[in-house]
């Protein structure tokens, strides 16, 4: 974790505007909370693909739904249940993204979201 906090403690001493996490092994260990508090604590918005970071503190995520993917994964495991060779199943990409945004992270940073892109999430967090 202390990668992290120096990671994060650089940005700011950059001046960085925001950062943008993108899901890997080593940030989804860290989803969430972890990455939420740090961003808090040194003030950089940040933008992640799942929205499990953004209900844990961080400002706005957009990407594929886990539960959708989840729900589709149990259908491909029917399948092979079944008797379907996995090499005969097709590859598939997700098909529902979720944009979410986190009001409370978004007043305690004084940011101000446009109510145009209010009005496209999915869900906002107040």
């Amino acid at each position: 974790m202390l990668e992290f906090e120096r990671a994060f403690q650089a940005m700011a001493d950059e001046r960085a505007q925001g950062i943008v996490v993108l899901t890997d092994p080593l940030t989804a260990t860290r989803a969430g909370k972890p990455i939420a508090e740090l961003a808090a604590k040194h003030r950089l918005p940040t933008m992640c693909e799942l929205r499990e970071f953004t209900d844990s503190g961080g400002l706005i995520s957009y990407g594929p739904s886990l539960l959708a993917m989840i729900q589709r994964a149990a259908t491909f495991v029917d399948k092979i249940l079944r008797g379907v060779k996995p090499g005969d199943l097709p590859v598939e990409q997700p098909t529902k993204f979720e944009l979410v945004i986190n009001m409370k992270t978004a007043k305690a940073l004084d940011l101000t979201i446009p109510s145009s892109i209010l009005a496209r999430a999915d869900e906002v967090i107040e």
